[in-house]
């Protein structure tokens, strides 16, 4: 029998949760959210829900299932936090970025950027999902990439400016990576008037697949189907 996949979106601006593609809630998180007020939002919103095992996305870097730093853009306490005795349910944890690119993926060698909050990123090729820090390499005027093209540079820069800055730097990680296809997602990709050559559009729905994909087994060996480094 398949397992029924609760899957938790966690961003510095939102939370959603989705138990399918068309049924989804959300609420807001932000700087001082902690992991007691995200569980008191998400058992008060699931009443109602059944489900038998849970794949989260987490804006920090994942390793082996364990978050490896407390996130940018949330409050503290996530390191250590034991979502499985929370929830009451088998957990699965990886970064946000890359729980939407691999829903995303569709073959090949793809890159995944978020531009939400920061800038998330993940490279994805036949059944490896490699997360990436990509928002911390180092740019202009000494600062990281993600001040220009995460939420906070939409402000500082404004709009068309913003934009311009997108398409040159998402074109030159496209090529540094040697993806063949490039997927924008996060809630700020929909600000663009334009894509850049070959990119495409994502979805924050993704995530849903991404999260069923997470708990996918190889029938033959009946371990996961997908390596998350």
């Amino acid at each position: 029998m398949k397992k029924k996949i609760l899957v938790i979106d966690i961003g510095g601006t939102n939370v959603k949760m989705m138990i399918s593609r068309g049924n989804r809630r959300k609420f807001k998180s932000g700087p001082k959210m902690t992991p007691r007020d995200l569980m008191t939002q998400i058992k008060a919103e699931l009443e109602s829900w059944k489900f038998d095992a849970v794949a989260i996305g987490f804006p920090a870097p994942v390793r082996d299932g364990r978050i490896l730093t407390e996130p940018k853009h949330l409050g503290k306490g996530w390191v250590r936090f034991n979502f499985e005795k929370a929830l009451g349910k088998p957990v699965r944890i990886i970064n946000d970025a890359a729980l939407q690119a691999l829903g995303s993926y569709r073959g090949g060698r793809m890159l995944f950027l978020g531009l939400g909050t920061g800038l998330g990123s993940t490279l994805v090729l036949r059944d490896m999902v490699l997360p990436l820090e990509l928002g911390d390499l180092p740019y202009r005027d000494r600062r990281i990439i993600e001040d220009f093209l995460g939420k906070p540079g939409i402000s500082e820069l404004g709009h068309k400016e913003w934009e311009r800055e997108v398409m040159f730097a998402v074109g030159q990680l496209r090529k540094s990576l040697i993806a063949d296809y490039l997927v924008l997602g996060g809630g700020n990709a929909k600000e663009l008037s334009q894509l850049p050559e070959g990119a495409e559009l994502g979805h924050n729905r993704n995530a849903f697949l991404g999260g069923v994909r997470l708990w996918q087994t190889d029938p033959r060996t009946r371990r996961p189907k997908w390596k998350i480094f």
